[in-house]
């Protein structure tokens, strides 16, 4: 009885019958493509930095009376390494350079964290620009793919071609530096997410509470634009370290809180892509304890190869060092004078000779280059643990200094080494990649995304 309705009714209808069908098919079809088409969309990519971040803050955290719920749970259920062999000075930019490029910093360009200035012309200026970089980044393979990025306060981003940027950028350390930032970030995202977050913390502010503000930026971008990719910087705990020494109460205190924002960062990661996504924490370097610092420059001036004015500030030179923490690079302005280098060889090799000095090594040139550091620098002088560099141009070599402590050195040393966790995707589970190299980690995540970073000197740890 019902076939025969449906046959007359296709009978005196037979037009409006075929469209109904080839309308239904059609939305089958459009759906199963759909479908298919979610199927094959690439994980998104998120990358939190915690400057300063040990491994073992996690990978030990009972040891350490550490809470870290949300890290440790990373390590349970993807892969993470035992430790991260950085780069040549362990330092916080030219570190952030090598996990988006896959090189070291000879070629990527960012030697320290600030420019070589012996006459400070340059107010303390540091590498925030992103046309500085010689190599394709992470956001560059990305923007070739045609994914859209962000980014809030990773180092070396000002002017980066990132979709939604939020750079790492400071002047006066006070509220102009908001202004300053707000010029130079993407036009009216700040003044849209302010809307709903209220002021960002962004700059030189290093308080863990300025941290949870960029990590709700950033959580912000994640629901609201969707990016491919998106990397933050979390740089408090450093701060700390500097203050009070690694695995300091404060450090410890600090860093609970930080795990806690990164879990709800994940969380929005994971509703933002419908669980899609590769999630990564990293850190650039790891610390040392102080209690002494060395200035070299004073036996530069000794020597006659730094000169100062009458208010002991350099007016020529002709060989400086480049301090940074824990190691210093000797530069000298004409590499080509053989007298000027054999009496800078000289001079390194009698400040070495005294224990007293706190020098571990001296690398010539070469060494120092074939490590993928300072192309410009004639020497490199790393310091040992337990020792920092200062900025004194007069005054004694040798001083005691605050308990603290400090990155910088080489990066063979165990104790600078970083961490690196990651989640999600094809990642797998509980596996543990043990020392790996800094340059690893940009194809790695790339390879996890379904890109390759053919510039990059590293490996992908996780390739079949």
């Amino acid at each position: 009885m019902t076939t025969s309705i449906h046959l007359r009714y296709f009978r005196r209808n037979p037009r409006r019958v075929i469209q109904s069908v080839l309308t239904a098919v059609l939305a089958i079809l459009f759906l199963a493509n759909a479908a298919r088409a979610e199927e094959k969309a690439p994980p998104a990519l998120v990358m939190v930095s915690v400057d300063g971040m040990k491994p073992e803050y996690v990978t030990h955290a009972d040891a350490h009376g550490a809470k870290v719920p949300n890290l440790r749970r990373m390590m349970h259920e993807g892969a993470f390494a035992e430790g991260v062999e950085g780069v040549v000075p362990t330092v916080t930019y030219p570190s952030h350079t090598t996990l988006v490029t896959g090189v070291w910093p000879a070629k990527h360009g960012i030697f320290a964290n600030t420019l070589f200035d012996p006459l400070e012309k340059g107010h303390q200026a540091w590498y925030w620009y992103a046309e500085d970089i010689k190599v394709p980044t992470l956001w560059d393979t990305m923007r070739e793919a045609e994914r859209t990025t962000a980014s809030v306060q990773w180092p070396v981003t000002v002017g980066a071609k990132i979709t939604w940027d939020i750079p790492e950028l400071w002047r006066a350390g006070d509220d102009n530096d908001l202004k300053l930032i707000r010029a130079v970030s993407t036009p009216g995202l700040m003044e849209e997410a302010e809307r709903e977050l209220g002021p960002y913390r962004g700059g030189i502010d290093a308080a863990v509470e300025a941290d949870e503000v960029r990590a709700k930026y950033a959580a912000w971008i994640l629901e609201k634009k969707k990016p491919g990719l998106l990397l933050l910087h979390l740089l408090s705990l450093d701060h700390l370290e500097h203050e009070t020494g690694p695995f300091s109460e404060e450090d410890i205190a600090a860093l609970e809180k930080l795990d806690a924002a990164i879990g709800n960062l994940r969380t929005a990661a994971e509703r933002a892509f419908a669980g899609n996504v590769v999630f990564a924490v990293v850190s650039d370097h790891g610390f040392v304890k102080t209690e002494k610092e060395v200035n070299f420059a004073p036996a530069f001036v000794k020597a006659g190869l730094l000169t100062l004015d009458a208010k002991e500030k350099a007016k020529d030179w002709k060989a400086f060092p480049w301090v940074t923490g824990g190691s210093a690079a000797i530069v000298l302005k004409n590499p080509s004078d053989r007298a000027v280098t054999e009496q800078v060889r000289a001079l390194l090799k009698k400040l070495a000779s005294d224990p007293a000095n706190g020098i571990d090594r001296v690398l010539e040139a070469d060494d120092l280059h074939a490590r993928g550091g300072y192309s410009t620098a004639s020497f490199f002088v790393g310091l040992k643990p337990g020792w920092k560099n200062g900025h004194e141009l007069t005054g004694p070599i040798v001083q005691k200094a605050k308990l603290g402590g400090t990155h910088g050195g080489l990066n063979d040393l165990p104790v600078l080494r970083s961490s690196f966790f990651v989640v999600g995707g094809l990642v797998p589970k509980n596996k543990d990649l043990g020392l790996v190299d800094m340059r690893d980690i940009a194809p790695t995540l790339a390879g996890l995304v379904g890109l390759k970073m053919a510039s990059a000197d590293g490996k992908n740890l996780l390739a079949n």
